[in-house]
């Protein structure tokens, strides 16, 4: 009698327990999709064609994935086809040290699959931007133009520039208007590039083809001996996923993640299936993960080398030979291909177990086949001063909706943190999701470049030891940056995953 009325007892505990727990979990998912409803009228949702709003949970109904769940690559079934080029953008207008130039940021449609035409967006044209060529010492006008029926913006990824030419989430084009920015170029040569940062918008514009390149150029870079023939031998390269619908669309709300939208398609400016003709012994690729949340790992085959000459903001000191280049979302790489001892006439550049772009080579290559001794002249890592200095602590952490950053959720009314110009400060970075594997995090600060003094406690690489405005955090992952502000103003770090981004991983520093 006395363990029957023993089971009886625990029955009751248990019961309630559970009965407390469902209680819980449907009050935490309400609160849940409250701040969501909440934050998506403080922030905006876009209101386009997709009708989706960033702020919502995985609409695809696709489970939430970790950093090691990619969405599989394709293997491409269409013909092969020349690498499209993006052109450079003419100034409208040139006096002394300045330069004038606008951009059209509008929809359109783009051919990728013969006989298909895909809705897409893009700038002075229907999918992606012309490259816009800058010198040092130059003086950037730039008109924006929104001829889309939606608010966007124009962010100068990885520039250093005022605040109020950054083009972050707080300075929307609203649908229709335009809008002019002023910056100079002060910072070394470098492979940059521009996109939306409206928040609500950023991660379906980008996904619907709003992206270019700027290219920097400096005394430096016009006398170091590497390829520069722009489209023969120095060719610009974003690499993006897409899905494409059996109609052959970007069906951005069905395959929205809010854990990261990855596509099953690779594309290369544009281009499926791409290849290029190597009429030289070394050919420079400047690498842009263009992707909303896909990782790339490239690498080469056939016995061609692959030497990394720089990183975001400029050249390492030296060539560092590689055997694969690790990419997040929104970083570069700048890559010299050595073809002198390729086994084979087509070597390829791969990634995630699919080609990205075959180098067909032609039978006699002409040029140099060394690099520069010496790129740059970068204070060596273990040199840079580090006492003294004013330490923040950058926390990223969560999946899905509930992404934060120091426990916080992105509040455009809130400053997080203050710096003054030119003035070095340490940032300790770090990543403490465990949750289900933990996501990857990519990093980004606006306004600013940094210099990364250890990962894990430890010296970074070679490769890593540039000018660099992203670093990709892995789970458990600390890193120590040494970085300092260029101009006033107010400037946001966040994740690089995009709807990461949206969901609110996102801070803002104040800069006077």
């Amino acid at each position: 009698m006395k363990k029957k009325t023993a089971w009886i007892i625990i029955g009751v505990i248990v019961a309630i327990i559970v009965v407390g727990n469902v209680g819980w979990f449907v009050h935490t998912q309400q609160h849940s999709q409250s701040s969501s409803s909440n934050r998506s009228g403080m922030m905006g949702s876009w209101s386009g064609s997709s009708g989706h709003s960033m702020m919502g949970g995985n609409s695809s109904g696709r489970a939430q994935r970790n950093s090691d769940t990619d969405v599989p690559l394709k293997t491409a079934t269409t013909a092969a086809k020349r690498l499209a080029v993006p052109p450079i953008l003419k100034p409208t207008k040139k006096s002394g040290d300045s330069v004038y130039y606008t951009l059209k940021a509008e929809a359109g449609t783009t051919t990728f699959k013969p006989g298909v035409k895909t809705k897409t967006m893009g700038y002075d044209g229907s999918y992606l931007g012309p490259t816009i060529r800058v010198r040092r010492g130059q003086t950037v006008h730039t008109k924006v133009v929104n001829q889309l029926n939606q608010r966007t913006s124009l962010h100068w990824h990885g520039a250093l520039v005022p605040g109020k030419a950054d083009g972050g989430p707080f300075e929307p084009i609203a649908a229709g208007k335009t809008k002019q920015t002023t910056f100079k170029v002060d910072q070394q040569a470098a492979t940059l590039w521009y996109h939306p940062h409206a928040m609500g918008t950023t991660a379906s514009q980008v996904y619907h083809g709003l992206a270019g390149f700027m290219l920097v150029d400096d005394q430096n870079s016009q006398k170091l001996n590497l390829p520069k023939k722009y489209g023969v031998d120095d060719f610009p390269l974003v690499v993006q996923d897409r899905t494409f619908s059996k109609a052959g669309q970007f069906d951005y709300q069905a395959d929205y993640n809010a854990d990261g939208t990855e596509g099953n398609t690779l594309l290369v400016n544009g281009t499926l299936n791409p290849y290029i003709n190597v009429t030289t012994n070394q050919v420079r690729l400047r690498l842009l993960n263009g992707s909303n949340a896909r990782t790339y790992h490239f690498t080469l085959n056939h016995g061609a080398t692959i030497r990394q000459i720089a990183t975001d903001g400029g050249f390492l000191n030296q060539p560092v030979k590689m055997n694969q280049i690790d990419l997040a979302p929104g970083q570069r790489a700048e890559v010299v291909v050595n073809t002198a001892n390729a086994t084979s006439k087509n070597v390829a550049l791969r990634t995630n177990g699919q080609r990205v772009l075959q180098l067909r080579l032609h039978s006699k290559r002409t040029g140099s086949r060394t690099l520069p001794v010496k790129l740059n002249h970068l204070t060596p890592t273990k040199q840079l001063n580090q006492f003294g200095l004013k330490h923040q602590t950058i926390s990223f952490s969560g999946m899905g909706r509930m992404v934060r950053i120091n426990g916080r959720v992105y509040n455009p009314d809130r400053i997080d943190l203050t710096a003054k110009p030119h003035t070095n400060q340490i940032w300790n970075l770090t990543n403490n999701d465990s949750m289900m594997g933990g996501m990857d995090h990519p990093f980004h600060i606006h306004g600013a470049q940094f210099r990364i003094l250890s990962v894990n406690g430890k010296r970074p690489s070679a490769a890593e030891s540039g000018l660099m405005d992203v670093v990709n955090l892995k789970p458990g992952k600390k890193v120590r940056v040494l970085m300092s502000f260029h101009d006033r103003g107010i400037f946001v770090y966040h994740c690089h995953n995009l709807e990461h981004e949206e969901n609110g991983m996102m801070g803002q520093v104040k800069v006077e």
